[in-house]
């Protein structure tokens, strides 16, 4: 592909605030939008099994609004406020994204593309029942939304990856776009046929390939502010091949970052206006969009990111589940938390020298008041000289 002249040049702070803004770390929060806010925002939230402090998908709105309730959270995804009047209209889906993610009902036209792929799939890795695929459907329709365990079981045996043919078949239906992840209940998927839970409007596969892809890569550039080609195409998870396709006629316009030797697009209204504004003090979920690719993470903030909790606990440099810590617009830090009773213990904590000390306790204090903890326990810090510094900052603002 051939890349059209640069409409601008930026440095790699005005790259690294442009990305801030977009992500919703810099500037006043849109409160009354609140987590549909968030959501439509980003375009995408990534879902996780792992719970330390709390799941990925509550720990995303937290970082960016400060302490909304985790119940706030959940239905703010899932459920509509009473408010609606009808038809009521969901706000969001799951579907196969940078990874599983909730995503805004809109974008439900522009997946088209991965639901005609699946459908065209030649093989699985899971075999499906004869029969039990239209079961499944009929069940739905039937009784109405449905987990896997009560349409007949998800499992075969205790083996996380042994699907019983119900699974599958839902599963498999799910991917098609036949059937619709409408909620998560204790973190087990609900399905409900898409005729049912999307709006008649968004309900179709109308967009071809070339169209899908296209506003896709446009939703990718305005969530991440500019960024490479590498950058787009992993937000949701495509292709280089297929930004390269579409990325003329995105609507995103081409410029150079100090710094990052490769090409950049960027959205053009992130461009018209200086990104200015209070910047959030936070921990960050290791599945947050704002540091989803690891090159991009160390090209912007000089910080290397890596979720250790699929690493053996005796190669774990960081820890388990190693939350970075956003303060001025830099990654200063990291804290691998625990709960112990109402004790958040930072069982490791990593500092980016002195200054970064204030930073970090106040994110440990603010983290540990959301999740309704009333004392911050610090086991170990890298540089143990500073271990004391910090512990001295937690206690003053505890006593």
């Amino acid at each position: 592909m051939t890349t059209p002249r640069p409409a601008t040049a930026l440095s790699a702070d005005e790259a690294r605030r442009i990305a801030l803004r977009a992500q919703g770390f810099l500037g006043t929060p849109d409160r009354r939008a609140g987590v549909r806010g968030v959501l439509r925002h980003l375009g995408a939230v990534q879902l996780d099994t792992i719970s330390v402090l709390a799941r990925s998908h509550e720990l995303i709105p937290y970082a960016r609004l400060g302490a909304v309730g985790r119940r706030t959270v959940e239905d703010a995804y899932w459920n509509a406020p009473a408010t609606d009047t009808p038809p009521v209209r969901p706000h969001a889906f799951e579907y196969w994204s940078h990874a599983a993610c909730i995503l805004p009902i809109e974008e439900w036209p522009h997946f088209a593309f991965r639901r005609r792929a699946y459908r065209a799939r030649p093989h699985w890795n899971h075999a499906l029942p004869d029969g039990t695929y239209e079961q499944v459907v009929k069940q739905l329709r039937t009784e109405g939304p449905l987990t896997a365990t009560e349409l007949g079981g998800a499992k075969k045996t205790s083996e996380w990856w042994d699907w019983s043919g119900t699974k599958v078949a839902v599963e498999r239906a799910l991917m098609y776009g036949e059937v619709v992840c409408v909620e998560r209940r204790g973190w087990k998927r609900v399905y409900d046929l898409a005729e049912r839970a999307v709006p008649a409007d968004l309900l179709h596969d109308e967009l071809d390939d070339t169209e899908c892809l296209r506003r896709l890569v446009r939703l990718a550039g305005r969530s991440l502010g500019v960024g490479t080609r590498a950058d787009i195409a992993d937000y949701h998870r495509l292709k280089g091949e297929q930004v390269d396709a579409v990325v003329a006629d995105s609507g995103l316009v081409p410029v150079t970052v100090e710094g990052w030797g490769k090409p950049a697009w960027a959205d053009p209204a992130a461009l018209e206006t200086s990104p200015r504004g209070r910047h959030r003090t936070t921990l960050l979920s290791p599945f947050d969009s704002l540091v989803w690719e690891r090159a991009r993470t160390e090209r912007i903030f000089g910080f290397t990111h890596r979720l250790e909790a699929y690493v053996p606990k005796q190669k774990r440099i960081h820890g388990y589940f190693a939350m970075p810590v956003l303060a001025g617009g830099r990654l200063v830090g990291r804290v691998d938390p625990a709960r112990e009773g109402r004790t958040l213990i930072a069982r490791q904590v990593t500092l980016d020298g002195p200054k970064a000390v204030p930073a970090v306790a106040q994110a440990l204090l603010e983290a540990a008041n959301w999740v309704d903890c009333t004392d911050v326990r610090v086991e170990r810090v890298d540089a143990p000289d500073l271990r004391e510094a910090l512990t001295t900052e937690l206690n003053r603002a505890l006593a």
